[in-house]
């Protein structure tokens, strides 16, 4: 990246807490937001993270992702004020188009964006856009965040995106490769749903004490995805990572902790046995890594801007391990990328 960019805000709906505070907390106390749910049409019991909410929310898969995304894009905007909204660019990773999420039924993912902007009844910048990719894509589009403040007048980016695989679409295809957790495969992933942005700046606010600058990001595509009949080797995991420490931010030994967005699948779990050893060569005692799945279950394409937003979360409040993070973030469709992000103190 030519400069850093600025984490000022953002704003979440998980199965753990309907905003922001409430998911982080929830993230930071080890909670667990599964239940156990029958869904009659896939004809399973499944282990899952969703959200509580009313039937009237959940009629169709559209409006409830739309609902969701609505309701964190507001919260991470952080003012009502139309002029605010109209100098904000917003970027949105929906599902990813190879899973036919039954929301696009509903939706056509290409009036996707503008049905998300409609329920916020605001009227955001035309560099606007929703891109596929799921959540690698997200942490892959702040260069571009970065660009649209410098070149198409923005003043300011949300960038996040949407998600649920709490659908029988999703659960049946799931089901049938054998990747969701249960009694037989304690090393499957928990599905869970959720919308979650964050706020870019290209300058750190005022009157901010702590700041989150975002100073490097890589990503690659990886051939042996968890579509794939191989293993991943870790290799555009490896090629992200690097990417992300090449710039003149901080390098692999000013590494501190990570936050990644690992599902517990045992595909995962052998992608990163063999790519972190070969990046992270400094000494240590100990690499601490957070996995918000472990309390809000596999969120697909929100996952990007969640893993964002509890790096800056961690710095905010002072329960970050030290300085400086790497944000790890895997699609399921082999998208790779990393973030480097570090504290920034201002006296």
């Amino acid at each position: 990246m030519k400069k850093p960019l600025y984490v000022a805000g953002f704003g979440a709906v998980t199965a753990a807490g309907l905003n922001a505070p409430q998911t982080l907390a929830a993230i930071r106390a080890s909670l667990s937001a599964f239940e156990d749910v029958g869904f009659p049409e896939a004809g399973l019991s499944q282990v899952v993270a969703r959200i509580p909410a009313h039937w009237r929310l959940r009629r169709t898969q559209g409006e409830w992702l739309v609902s969701m995304a609505a309701r964190a894009i507001k919260e991470a905007l952080g003012a009502d004020d139309p002029g605010v909204a109209a100098a904000t660019a917003l970027l949105i990773t929906p599902p990813e188009s190879f899973r036919h999420h039954p929301a696009f039924v509903d939706i056509s993912p290409h009036d996707f964006l503008a049905a998300v902007i409609g329920a916020t009844g605001l009227r955001f910048h035309s560099a606007s856009r929703a891109i596929d990719g799921g959540a690698a894509a997200s942490v892959g589009l702040i260069e571009r965040a970065l660009a649209l403040m410098e070149e198409a007048g923005a003043a300011q980016v949300l960038l996040g995106g949407v998600d649920s695989l709490v659908n029988d679409t999703d659960l049946s295809r799931l089901g049938q490769a054998g990747r969701l957790k249960g009694d037989e495969n304690p090393q499957g992933l928990v599905p869970g749903e959720a919308a979650a942005f964050v706020r870019l700046t290209r300058e750190p606010s005022r009157d901010a004490a702590v700041v989150a600058a975002i100073h490097g990001v890589g990503i690659a595509q990886e051939t042996d995805s968890v579509l794939s009949d191989r293993y991943s080797q870790g290799r555009a995991m490896l090629g992200a990572l690097r990417d992300a420490m090449s710039g003149s931010g901080p390098s692999e030994p000013d590494i501190d902790f990570v936050v990644s967005n690992g599902n517990g699948e045992r595909y995962d779990g052998w992608e990163m046995m063999i790519a972190r050893p070969r990046f992270y060569r400094t000494r240590r005692e100990i690499l601490p890594t957070a996995f918000p799945a472990m309390t809000i279950g596999d969120i697909g394409a929100a996952g990007g801007a969640l893993a964002l937003m509890l790096a800056a979360d961690s710095f905010f409040k002072g329960y970050a391990p030290g300085p400086t993070v790497v944000c790890e973030l895997a699609s399921e469709n082999g998208l790779r990328a990393a973030a480097v992000m570090a504290r920034v103190t201002r006296r």
